[in-house]
C-alpha cells in the first residue's frame, strides 16, 4: 500500500491549484474571525510560524493548500453574511475585509517588529510584569510583550508624563490643534532616565530572546506556587512540550526554510500496532568489552552530557520524503536507507556501530547511522567496507535546522548551572528530551508529526556516542562500555581525552569501580543525568 499512498500523494500535488485570496485578506479574515495562529494551524496540521508564513505572502501547496482554501472559503462566507454583503463570497484582493478598530482600541497597541504578526494569542501573566507603553504592571502578554488591553488602563508611568492632548476628543483622534504626541518607550528596569531615540513606531521594548521565555516561565511558576521549588518544578515539566514547540517558532522566525509538520509518511515509519514499533533501526549501543586487559583495573563510568540537546544539530530532511532505488549517498538530502551493513572485524575493542543485532541482512537505518558507517569505511578511518545502500526515502535537508533552539536550550542550561538554579536546569531537560520523544507517533505533541526527525535525533545521539568511544580508545584509553547515548566506561587516564565539567563539551565522573580480566564488569545503566 506504501506506493499506492505515494502515487495518491504525488497525484494530490499535480492539477490545479485551489484558489487564495490576497495574504492581507488572508491574516484579516482570521482576525475578524477571532482566530489565533494556533487554533488555525493546529486545524490544518501545520505549526504557527507556517501561518504566519502564509499570511506573510508565501503560498502553501498540495493538500493543505485545499485545506487552508476550504477554512478561508467558509471564514468568509460566515463574516459577508454576518455583514449584510453576501454569503459565501470570499473578500478579493482588491475589497479585504479590514476587521474594524477604534483609536481607543489602537492606544495601547504595539507595532509589530519586521517578522512579527498581529493577532497573537493573550497569555494571562502570573505576575504582572511592566507594560511596553506606559511601565505600569499589566497581567496580560500578547506577542511576547506585557501591555495594557484596554487603553484607559495604559496611564503615564509618572507625574511627569502629560497627557498626549487636553481636547476632549476620543483619546488617540488627531485634531488640528492638538495633534498627538508620540508614544514613549519603557523605561529600563532599574530607574534609567534616557528615553529611546528611535522613531515613534518604534517606541517599546526590543522582543524577549528566547532565553529570556525560559526565564519568565521559570519566574513565572514559581510565582504562582508561591516559592514552591518541587511545586514549580513539576508544573513546569508538564508544559514542557507545549513551551518547546513555543520556543521553536520563536526560533524559528526569519528562517530560510519552510518546514512540514504533518508529511505524507511512508510504511516503514509507521507503527507495525499499537503497541510496536515501526521497521527503523536506530543502531543504539548496547556493548561490553569481551576480555579486559590482564590484571585488576579502576574503570571510570563517564556520563555524557546533554547527549539530546547536542544531537539536536543533525541533518534533519525539510519536507516530505520521496522514494528512490540504487541511487548512491547524496550529501545534500537526509532520511532513512535500506541498507546492507558491513561486516565490523573490531568488536573485542570497539562495539559495532549499528549496534547489536542478531538478524542478518537488510535493515532500515537513518542518516547519522549510515553517515557514520561511510565515515568509517573512507580513507581515514578504513574500519571497515561500505554499507550498500538499497533504497531511500529522503528530502533536501539541513544540519542547522533546529541549531537556534539548540541554542537557546543550551545558554539557557549553562546561565542554570552557573546560577545553581535547578528549576530551570530539570525545565530545560524537559523541553529538549520531551520535543524529541513526542514528535513521533504521540499524544502529547499535535503540532509536530516527523517520526523520521524523531529516529534522526536520536540516532545522532548514539553516534556521538560511538564516535566518543573511538577518540577514548585512539587515545590509548581502553573502551570496557558503551551504553546508550550518554555512557561511557573507560579504563586509564580520561582527563587528557575529555574536559570534566557540566557543559555539553564536557564530561562528569557517574561511577568508579574495579574490575579485573576475570570480573564481571556489567554496571547498572543510568540514565542521562544533568
Amino acid at each position: 500500500m506504501s506506493d499506492f499512498d505515494a502515487i495518491d500523494s504525488l497525484l494530490a500535488s499535480v492539477g490545479p491549484q485551489a484558489e487564495l485570496p490576497a495574504a492581507e485578506v488572508r491574516r484579516d479574515l482570521r482576525e475578524q474571525a477571532r482566530l489565533s495562529k494556533a487554533q488555525v494551524a493546529r486545524t490544518l496540521g501545520v505549526s504557527p510560524s507556517t501561518v504566519t508564513g502564509w499570511e506573510d505572502g508565501r503560498e502553501p501547496v498540495g493538500e493543505v493548500r485545499t485545506k487552508y482554501a476550504y477554512l478561508l472559503d467558509g471564514l468568509g462566507a460566515k463574516l459577508t453574511t454576518g455583514t449584510g454583503t453576501g454569503a459565501g463570497k470570499v473578500p478579493s484582493a482588491e475589497q479585504p475585509a479590514v476587521p474594524q478598530r477604534t483609536a481607543a482600541a489602537d492606544a495601547c497597541r504595539p507595532v509589530p517588529e519586521p517578522g512579527q504578526q498581529d493577532g497573537d494569542e493573550v497569555e494571562m501573566l502570573a505576575a504582572p510584569e511592566p507594560c511596553v507603553l506606559c511601565g505600569r504592571p499589566a497581567k496580560q502578554r500578547v506577542a511576547g510583550f506585557a501591555q495594557h488591553l484596554n487603553a484607559a488602563d495604559c496611564q503615564p508611568a509618572t507625574a511627569d508624563e502629560t497627557p498626549a492632548s487636553t481636547s476632549t476628543a476620543v483619546p488617540g483622534t488627531p485634531t488640528a490643534k492638538s495633534p498627538p504626541r508620540p508614544a514613549r518607550s519603557a523605561r529600563p528596569v532599574g530607574g534609567g532616565a534616557e528615553r529611546s531615540k528611535g522613531p515613534a513606531r518604534r517606541a517599546f521594548k526590543e522582543p524577549p530572546s528566547p532565553v529570556d521565555l525560559v526565564h519568565s516561565a521559570v519566574q513565572g511558576a514559581l510565582a504562582e506556587h508561591q516559592g514552591d521549588v518541587e511545586a514549580a518544578t513539576a508544573a513546569l515539566r508538564k508544559r514542557a512540550i507545549g513551551d518547546a514547540m513555543r520556543l521553536l517558532d520563536e526560533t524559528r522566525k526569519g528562517a530560510r526554510y519552510d518546514v512540514i509538520a504533518h508529511p505524507w509518511i511512508p510504511d516503514i515509519l509507521k507503527k507495525q500496532t499499537s503497541r510496536g514499533a515501526d521497521q527503523i533501526w536506530e543502531a543504539r549501543p548496547k556493548w561490553s568489552r569481551p576480555d579486559l586487559p590482564p590484571g585488576q583495573h579502576e574503570v571510570t563510568a563517564l556520563d555524557i552530557n546533554g547527549a539530546y540537546l547536542s544531537a539536536l544539530k543533525t541533518h534533519l530532511p525539510l519536507g516530505q520524503l520521496e522514494h528512490s532505488t540504487g541511487l548512491p549517498h547524496d550529501r545534500r538530502r537526509a532520511g532513512v536507507h535500506l541498507i546492507t551493513p558491513p561486516a565490523w572485524e573490531h568488536e573485542d575493542v570497539l562495539p559495532n556501530p549499528i549496534g547489536q543485532r542478531d538478524e542478518p541482512g537488510p535493515l532500515w537505518v537513518t542518516e547519522p547511522t549510515l553517515r557514520l558507517l561511510l565515515r568509517l569505511s573512507g580513507p581515514k578511518y578504513g574500519l571497515c567496507t561500505p554499507p550498500e545502500i538499497h533504497e531511500s526515502y529522503t528530502s533536501g535537508a539541513t544540519e542547522n535546522l533546529l541549531e537556534k533552539f539548540r541554542i537557546a536550550l543550551k545558554d539557557a542550561r549553562d546561565t542554570a548551572i552557573a546560577a545553581g538554579d535547578t528549576v530551570t536546569l530539570e525545565y530545560v531537560k524537559a523541553m529538549y528530551s520531551k520535543f524529541v520523544s513526542t514528535m513521533g507517533e504521540s499524544n502529547y505533541n499535535r503540532e509536530l508529526y516527523r517520526p523520521d526527525w524523531m529516529h534522526i535525533i536520536r540516532s545522532q545521539a548514539f553516534a556521538n556516542l560511538w564516535l566518543k568511544a573511538f577518540k577514548a580508545h585512539d587515545e590509548g584509553l581502553a573502551v570496557v562500555r558503551v551504553m546508550g547515548t550518554d555512557e561511557l566506561h573507560v579504563i586509564g587516564d580520561w582527563h587528557r581525552v575529555f574536559p570534566e565539567g557540566r557543559g555539553v563539551t564536557e564530561v562528569k565522573v557517574k561511577d568508579v569501580y574495579t574490575a579485573t580480566s576475570d570480573t564481571d564488569t556489567d554496571v547498572a545503566v543510568g540514565e542521562e543525568q544533568e
